[in-house]
């Protein structure tokens, strides 16, 4: 079987959408799929260099091909005449393809190109069809969706939703689909940094209750209910540390907005901000934290949450985080309302019980090895794969 993977970009500065392909394409080779991931090599949208890589070349990394394209002529859209053509003269090598993105122009004419050339594919989301998300720049997503996504929501052989949630609220464009749900995987390395490295590292005190944000910076994640949430606490002498861990290359001013609230702030001096995160540091810091936090007003998956699960440590997130249901059945955490009296509460609760936290940590790692695994997923995805070919033969 020779599956497509189509993403706008693969670079670790956009978070959760790209590291979802990685994950799921190595674990479908493991499984013997033959796996090309096709992307551009954007890097950021504020003038960063692009990804050092070989351009139209195979590249060949756990078991999976990737091939990177240059972003062109609309390098801030992510997109590449070249991957278009590339698909184009391409289509008759592959069984199907798994689109990652839609209101993203490569994605957009990829799917068409690929509803041309009768080669299946798969569409995701990535919450984009979620009436939050699609209320922003309203207009101009009423008219792309309806010229562009309508159709290619109508041709897709799935649309591929992370949760019941996601799948319960997107719009559709009027169109009838036939819908998976199929949530996201983890797996972190086996060679995991030690406990209490990270907080050396940062300054934070080992006796310290460690709170962690870590996440794009961006307006729907609730760092608005947050912050004076936190503020509130310390109020109260509570004792912890805030990690602030993330960035968002889209939204700079945003950013800057919330270091100087946090600046001007009480919690500028318990406070540290790091900026996007990866490798040992990511890591680390997930490991370290006593309470893992999102208090987003609408999220697909949370692929962090689920990162932070399978290490452990208990999470306190919003019901706008769509995974929340399987977090209250399995008690793995704090589920709150968006609203900053019940997100103190919670707050407080977990950073005062060492016992309950120690066990809905423990909950949360065996919901993440049970539900999350990447091994368990590209099971589940092969067969449906296999399904939807036969479907469309």
């Amino acid at each position: 079987m020779r599956i497509l993977q189509i993403v706008p970009s693969f670079s670790p500065v956009y978070g959760g959408p790209s590291q979802m392909v990685k994950g799921l394409s190595q674990a479908l080779a493991a499984e013997g799929i033959e796996v090309t991931i096709i992307t551009t090599n954007t890097n950021g949208d504020n003038g960063q260099a692009p990804l050092d890589v070989p351009l139209g070349k195979s590249i060949w990394q756990d078991g999976y091909e990737i091939i990177y394209f240059p972003c062109s002529p609309f390098r801030r859209y992510k997109f590449s005449l070249d991957l278009l053509r590339w698909l184009a003269s391409h289509t008759q090598d592959y069984h199907l393809a798994h689109i990652h993105a839609l209101f993203s122009p490569v994605t957009t004419a990829a799917a068409t190109i690929a509803r041309w050339n009768k080669l299946p594919y798969i569409l995701r989301p990535l919450g984009t069809l979620d009436p939050a998300d699609l209320h922003k720049k309203k207009q101009l997503k009423q008219i792309y969706g309806l010229l562009w996504e309508k159709p290619n929501l109508a041709g897709a052989a799935a649309i591929h939703f992370t949760s019941e949630e996601e799948a319960k609220v997107s719009a559709r464009f009027g169109t009838t689909t036939k819908d998976l749900v199929i949530p996201l995987g983890v797996d972190l390395p086996a060679n995991l940094p030690a406990l209490g490295i990270t907080r050396k590292q940062l300054g934070i005190d080992s006796n310290t209750k460690l709170i962690l944000f870590m996440s794009r910076i961006d307006r729907k994640k609730g760092l608005d209910l947050l912050l004076p949430a936190l503020e509130s606490l310390q109020a109260e002498d509570l004792d912890f540390h805030f990690v602030l861990a993330g960035g968002n290359p889209q939204e700079p001013d945003y950013q800057a907005q919330i270091k100087t609230k946090i600046a001007n702030s009480p919690l500028k001096e318990r406070t540290t901000i790091t900026g996007f995160v990866q490798g040992d540091l990511k890591l680390g810091l997930l490991i370290d934290a006593d309470l893992f936090v999102l208090p987003s007003y609408y999220e697909n998956f949370g692929i962090a949450v689920a990162e932070a699960m399978a290490v452990g440590t208990p999470v306190v997130i919003s019901n706008g985080v769509q995974i929340w249901q399987d977090i209250e059945t399995m008690t793995a955490g704090w589920v709150t309302a968006c609203e900053v009296t019940q997100l103190t509460n919670s707050l407080r609760e977990a950073i005062e019980s060492d016992t309950e936290r120690k066990q809905r940590g423990e909950n949360a790692r065996q919901l993440a090895k049970q539900k999350y695994s990447w091994s368990a997923i590209a099971v589940e995805m092969i067969q449906v794969y296999q399904s939807l070919m036969r479907s469309s033969a």
